[in-house]
């Protein structure tokens, strides 16, 4: 068994006690609940880029992607 740099204390992964189907717990790379602008605009607007992020499985989009959110939303210059 492996030690932690070189401690007599066994190295614990705990990335193997279960699998994500197990767990039912909110998913942390979801930022649905910070939506608390006084804003509504800003609330659909941070809503439409986390679909797009879920649609396209991406954690950060580009400036290009962003714009394209945005003139899905209906906004154009």
């Amino acid at each position: 068994m492996a030690t932690v740099f070189g401690s007599q204390q066994p190295f614990v992964d705990r990335r193997a006690r279960g699998t994500d189907s197990e767990y039912d717990g909110p998913n942390r790379r979801q930022f649905s609940n910070s939506y608390n602008s006084a804003r509504p605009e800003v609330n659909e607007l941070a809503a439409a880029i986390d679909q797009y992020k879920m649609r396209h499985r991406r954690r950060f989009i580009t400036y290009e992607e962003l714009y394209d959110v945005i003139a899905e939303l209906g906004y154009n210059k």
